[in-house]
């Protein structure tokens, strides 16, 4: 057979048929280095977010939350927006390479085999990543609305307000069932605030101590009222307080007292009176603060239920008339009085009341309320330094000055050396400058203004009636009994409380003025 007449190379049949494979099918786009840097980008993520939410179901770490429910989503999510990204850039590249021989748009014929089934497997690969991101957009949801999330991956800032919470009587309800409440429009909002706080943590420009109380929050009433039902705010109380003086015998005393906590007259057979009084239902109460934490209060507007108004002013006359037109005004709500629902800090001396009314600390040590309190109060530069120094100075104090004790009662002592330390670590941090004195709980009026803020007795009515908002210990609660444990338990009928000292002789002031909450 002549080299005319013989058959045809493969390659040269291949060209009669349609050329060469190169010319039939042109390398694809995706082979580009940005779209391939897109799917290797996706492909890790993807596996790590899958490994990773087979750990997170039993992981109370955060940041494994952090990792497979926002952070490797929105990496992924990069990862595929550069696939398409790398084949418009390897399009535009190969038309200035050779102009004409690429369409100026794309061309997506079904007729053809491989490019309807490329579009096949790309509707399906992106239902499968639409219903990826949303799973993964609402666990992230779901995540960032946890306690694990709002207290524990800002680990430094908010460890007081997370430890305080965990002793609190919220501590089983979700953070974000008071500072968020429900609906979008607060959600949305509580992010968008909160991008600030993620800056303020990654850059280390937070507050030290986090100031309070915090603004631009949902307004308070909206969020506590979605538990607490204050039409069903009524009756007294009964509460037992038990005191430990700072002798050598730490002798307890206990008042028991009925506190009238009232109503805000908001049903029908509930008339405005007691504590809750002063709830915006039937009254309302406005007030001028002259200072962040609302503790200086020279000014009071009451609006009763037949809508008179009546202005109480401070003797002081610390604010002109044309200050309080000007001034802006708050109205009473629940975090008025409760300003520390859920991150109360204690003082060390109701902290060591309460550890010896427990029976965590012996009341048969020598002056151990006194000492404990004093440790407490003590100035220390960090924790670990503190849990030294309380150490240190309840064990120098009783092998010093009781050495049979320290011998006879080595076991007592160490226990009430870790529990002062444990009072510490829960209510002072000295890294983020938070204690007792930061944050003042104005539910009462011990070792705060609180009540005393308005009542007392030194804010006089403007209508020249001469009324004063009362201070009398009767207004809030009646005593029941005052004494030792034995004589409180028996006592029957209201008594006057008289104080522990003679306070005869010294000035009318609040309870606040000596009661500081440490040493005095």
């Amino acid at each position: 057979m002549s080299e005319e007449t013989g058959p045809a190379p493969q390659g040269e049949e291949r060209e009669a048929k349609g050329g060469t494979r190169a010319e039939a099918r042109p390398m694809s786009l995706i082979r580009n280095r940005v779209s391939i840097a897109g799917v290797f980008v996706t492909a890790i993520t993807v596996t790590n977010a899958f490994f990773l939410l087979l750990v997170v179901g039993a992981s109370a770490n955060p940041y494994i939350g952090i990792f497979a429910y926002v952070l490797f989503p929105a990496v992924a999510a990069v990862g595929l927006l550069l696939v398409p990204l790398g084949v418009i850039l390897e399009r535009r590249r190969r038309r200035k390479l050779a102009p004409g021989e690429i369409p100026r748009h794309f061309r997506i014929d079904l007729n053809v085999p491989f490019i309807r089934h490329a579009a096949l497997a790309a509707t399906g690969f992106t239902f499968l990543v639409v219903v990826a991101s949303a799973t993964a957009s609402y666990r992230a949801y779901r995540f960032t609305d946890t306690v694990t999330f709002c207290g524990e991956t800002c680990h430094t800032p908010m460890k007081p307000e997370f430890t305080a919470y965990r002793h609190s009587p919220h501590a089983r309800v979700a953070c974000v069932a008071c500072h968020v409440g429900p609906g979008a429009g607060w959600f949305v909002r509580s992010k968008l605030t909160g991008s600030y706080q993620v800056y303020a943590v990654m850059f280390d420009v937070y507050p030290r101590p986090i100031a309070t109380p915090i603004k631009f929050l949902r307004p308070v009433r909206a969020a506590c009222e979605q538990c607490h039902w204050p039409e069903k705010f009524y009756g007294e109380q009964l509460k037992v307080f038990t005191h430990y003086a700072s002798d050598e015998t730490n002798t307890p005393t206990q008042i028991s007292m009925l506190i009238k906590t009232g109503g805000g007259g908001g049903g029908e057979f509930i008339r405005p009176e007691g504590i809750h009084w002063h709830m915006a239902i039937a009254n309302q109460v406005q007030y001028i603060a002259t200072d962040k934490q609302e503790q200086n209060i020279p000014w009071i507007e009451v609006m009763g239920r037949n809508g008179r108004m009546v202005d109480y002013v401070a003797r002081d006359g610390s604010l002109t008339p044309k200050q309080i037109e000007t001034m802006p005004k708050q109205v009473v709500d629940c975090v008025t009085c409760h300003s520390r629902p859920s991150h109360k800090f204690l003082t060390p001396d109701e902290a060591v009341n309460e550890a010896l009314a427990a029976g965590d600390l012996d009341s048969s040590l020598p002056y151990l309320k006194s000492e404990a309190v004093r440790v407490l109060t003590d100035s220390y530069p960090s924790a670990e330094r503190a849990a030294m120094g309380i150490a240190t100075g309840l064990d120098r104090f009783y092998y010093e000055k009781y050495p049979q004790v320290y011998r006879d009662k080595q076991p007592e002592i160490t226990q009430a050396i870790a529990t002062v330390q444990g009072i510490y670590q829960d209510n002072i941090f000295p890294y983020m400058k938070v204690d007792w004195r930061t944050h003042p709980d104005n539910l009462g009026h011990l070792y705060y203004q609180g009540c005393f803020r308005c009542h007392d007795g030194q804010h006089v009515a403007t209508d020249g009636s001469g009324r004063t908002i009362p201070s009398t210990c009767n207004t809030c609660h009646t005593i029941l009994s005052q004494g030792p444990p034995q004589q409180a338990a028996n006592a029957g009928g209201a008594v006057t409380f008289t104080h522990p000292i003679d306070l005869s002789g010294m000035p009318t002031a609040s309870c606040s003025a000596c009661h500081s909450g440490g040493t005095m």
